[in-house]
């Protein structure tokens, strides 16, 4: 059976770019590449694979699974950092690690310095430690990055809605984010916006009751 197809992430990074001009928001705040947070950060590739891709460029240098488990736990565990006494961050030891996730601190060791990739449910346990999903190791690259744009698309129209942004006013005290209103906004994502607009005063309405 063959994978189950996904967007390339160029067509979901159209759908994103249609909410950003619709709100007026500046795409360097909602998809930033670099740092913590952005785009590479989150999808566990490096920046230049990442800006390729949102060029449309599928070209890459993606190697076997094997391979790629560990450079993306390197990943993990060269930028989920853990707070120290001193108020900075440190990588967090081998052995908390392993503690936690059914595995020696030897066996990490040669999963980060000799490339020898853990087996699947240890994949699983050390994504879980920083706080990802297996698929984090797994995904290969465009699907890794649809992923994270996917999110995005899907959080932006609540975002707007929560903040008042575009016309749309921040709900009413003690509104519950999870209410129609919230949903509708997330509909509106892949609605044109000639279609979306007349129903903005609706939500609006919505948003506005008292609770």
């Amino acid at each position: 059976m063959s994978a189950r197809p996904f967007p390339e992430p160029i067509d979901t990074l159209r759908r994103i770019l249609d909410l950003i001009g619709r709100a007026g928001l500046d795409r360097g705040d909602v998809l930033r590449v670099e740092g913590e947070g952005g785009l590479a950060f989150a999808s566990g590739l490096a920046v230049a694979e990442v800006e390729a891709l949102l060029r449309g460029d599928r070209r890459s240098t993606h190697t076997g699974r094997g391979d790629q488990v560990v450079e993306r736990i390197r990943f993990l565990h060269r930028t989920r950092l853990k707070a120290a006494e001193d108020s900075g961050r440190r990588t967090y030891p081998l052995a908390e690690i392993a503690a936690s996730t059914g595995t020696s601190a030897q066996r990490l060791d040669r999963v980060l310095r000799a490339g020898r990739a853990p087996n699947l449910d240890h994949e699983a346990e050390i994504a879980g430690f920083f706080g990802e999903g297996i698929e984090f190791l797994t995904d290969p690259p465009a699907k890794a990055l649809h992923r994270v744009l996917q999110q995005i698309h899907t959080d932006l129209p609540v975002r707007l809605l929560d903040s008042g942004t575009a016309g749309v006013p921040a709900p009413a005290p003690g509104c519950d984010m999870d209410t129609v209103a919230c949903q509708a906004a997330r509909a509106l994502a892949d609605v044109p916006e000639d279609t979306a607009q007349p129903l903005v005063p609706l939500i609006e309405s919505v948003v506005g009751l008292p609770r």
